[in-house]
């Protein structure tokens, strides 16, 4: 199963669970060895850094053509990295063959014996996070319109059985300039290949959008990108973390107790629709989120017009950030998604028991407060150091 063909020229690692290794004859036409200054003029300065990563804008000498070029180190912590990044070159490969408009362009790469330069298309309006901290949050109508273009080019990706795993306002880029707001994802870095028969457990993500089974360890899955595609909803309307505490221990409990809330100071005009979508897609279990297909035909995205369950509507009328709605957390059979499915009966109120390593708590955390929820505009993708559970 390890050299299981996937796409073209593409196939399942044979070691490294997860990842897609490109085949030889594939990866000699795809990456050059001469220096990438032959070809370009690159710019000194990142305009974009991460912790292994630079992004360097770049002019093609001869055409003039502007792009984005990610240069990445091969090695980190005396280890070699290589096939991580040759697993994010095959599914930008994988997209830009398959003509993913969602998903940022793939145009060439080049290889030297310290890193590895990806050029991609070059987004002139920049990452959407920026937008997002200018206006704090975006109005309802531009948050469907982005959150649509997310989950297509999310629906590419899971038809493919890969997990994104890192989806945030920052890893999507603004192809046009504001208020166009056609969006594109980048960054796979950390993505993974779902395989039926095979676990693939790993302690990757940004805090506050990570999801609870990474947190306890469990096995990733489709769903866990489901997981952020709700908090990239609640993040979008509010300009603020439905889970943000005052540490990422916080942040980390909140996510595991799914202290989930809509104060009304930043959902008093948003849409009961909405909030639907948001806790469809925030529930502890995997099993019971929403798909990526069922996302995109969910009524808040199509613009159905539905009754609503009375209780949904009577479980809303929050005061205040005292109170937390936890029935968006519960372990429902399937979300909701057609006409008929959003106007049943919502679930029985439910949090999964989660065991703090600081002070042994099984069901509430020693620090888990409701605390009024920061903006998430600086989360960096962390690696969580424990095996079991979360510190708190």
């Amino acid at each position: 199963m390890g050299s299981e063909s996937v796409f073209d020229g593409i196939i399942l690692h044979t070691t490294q669970k997860g990842l897609l290794e490109i085949k030889n004859e594939l990866l000699e036409t795809i990456v050059k060895h001469e220096p990438i200054t032959s070809t370009y003029d690159v710019e000194h300065t990142p305009f974009a850094r991460g912790k292994f990563a630079a992004v360097r804008r770049c002019t093609h000498k001869v055409t003039g053509q502007s792009y984005a070029a990610k240069f990445i180190r091969k090695r980190r912590r005396s280890m070699d990295h290589r096939q991580d990044i040759l697993h994010e070159v095959a599914v930008l490969y994988m997209a830009s063959v398959g003509r993913c408009a969602k998903i940022v362009g793939l145009h060439e790469v080049y290889e030297t014996q310290h890193e590895v330069a990806i050029v991609l298309e070059l987004a002139s309006g920049g990452e959407l996070q920026r937008i997002v901290d200018v206006q704090d949050g975006l109005s309802e109508k531009e948050a469907v319109h982005v959150m649509r273009q997310i989950i297509q080019g999310l629906v590419f990706l899971h038809q493919n059985n890969i997990a994104h795993l890192d989806l945030k306002p920052q890893n999507l880029l603004l192809t046009t300039e504001y208020p166009e707001m056609d969006v594109t994802l980048c960054d796979f870095g950390i993505s993974r290949v779902i395989q039926d028969g095979v676990e693939v457990r790993e302690i990757l993500g940004t805090p506050d959008y990570v999801a609870p089974e990474v947190l306890s360890y469990e096995p990733i899955s489709l769903a866990t990108d489901i997981w952020s595609v709700g908090v990239l909803a609640y993040v979008l309307l509010s300009g603020h973390s439905p889970f943000g505490g005052d540490s990422k221990q916080e942040t980390f409990c909140n996510i595991s107790q799914c202290a989930l809330s809509f104060p009304v100071d930043l959902f008093g005009q948003t849409s009961h629709s909405a909030m639907h979508f948001i806790r469809a897609a925030l529930r502890t279990d995997p099993r019971s989120r929403l798909t990526v297909e069922e996302c995109l035909t969910h009524p808040w995205l199509t613009g159905a017009q539905v009754e609503l369950p009375l209780n949904f509507v009577d479980d809303l009328e929050l005061n205040g950030d005292e109170e937390t709605d936890q029935e968006g957390c519960g372990s429902e059979e399937k979300g909701a998604t057609s006409s008929a499915q959003f106007a049943r009966e919502t679930p029985t109120r439910h949090v999964t028991a989660t065991t703090c390593l600081s002070c042994g708590a099984a069901t509430q955390c020693c620090q888990l407060h409701n605390t009024r929820r920061s903006s998430v505009a600086n989360s960096p993708v962390v690696e969580i150091v424990h095996d079991r559970g979360i510190i708190c």
